[in-house]
């Protein structure tokens, strides 16, 4: 039997969010279903139980976000609804930018800017025009395989990327392990893996780039 979808009390109360943040919530949510009618944002059966699904989802990246003493610089990889870039954004987990290359998904994502107030920057570009920029973390989810985000994002990746050492931050679903197989071939990863607190055949992927000498596992 499924669970009752999540509730924005249940919600607030798992994340020890306050009540301002709970409203930029609830106006999210609505600007999200409005939206959704009009453009393919999210599966409308995945609205049923939007707080758990996409908001709860998104929100459990933040307990592997790195600790460090100055905000982190977040990039959202083919942000589309903002999942989980705009909701880490909205947790206060960072300075975020969502990169989207959809013209409506972008505009989109500029009006749940605007309207929750969250330190973000929409990008309504293709990852690969998008300039280099230092960045602490790299998100994306249901966007490609993990072979593929790494083509696209490996230039933010690099270790000692401006001074810093990036790591990334992916929502994978039951073909993880395929996806790291074919990644692997190319790439030399130091991987950390955890389960998904939303979806018993998802995983969370915390990776970074090695450089020739490290050592990888």
């Amino acid at each position: 039997m499924s669970s009752p979808p999540l509730t924005p009390g249940a919600f607030q109360e798992r994340l020890a969010v306050s009540r301002e943040t709970l409203e930029r919530f609830r106006a999210y949510a609505a600007l999200l279903i409005k939206w959704n009618r009009a453009i393919n944002l999210v599966s409308p059966k995945s609205l049923e139980d939007v707080w758990r699904r996409h908001f709860l989802d998104s929100a459990q990246l933040r307990t592997y976000l790195p600790v460090q003493p100055t905000p982190a610089v977040i990039l959202d990889v083919g942000a589309g609804a903002g999942f989980p870039g705009l909701v880490l954004a909205l947790l206060d987990c960072g300075q975020v930018h969502l990169v989207e290359a959809d013209q409506r998904k972008a505009e989109f994502l500029r009006e749940a800017v605007r309207v929750t107030g969250a330190p973000a920057t929409v990008h309504a570009q293709r990852i690969e025009s998008l300039e280099a920029l230092p960045v602490d973390v790299v998100t994306c989810r249901a966007f490609a395989p993990l072979a593929k985000i790494l083509d696209l994002t490996a230039r933010f990746l690099q270790p000692e990327n401006h001074g810093k050492q990036p790591i990334g931050l992916f929502l994978k679903g039951r073909r993880a392990d395929e996806e790291l197989t074919a990644a692997r071939k190319k790439w030399r990863l130091r991987l950390e893996r955890f389960e998904s607190e939303t979806d018993s055949e998802a995983s969370i992927l915390r990776l970074r780039l090695l450089s020739l000498g490290d050592e990888a596992f």
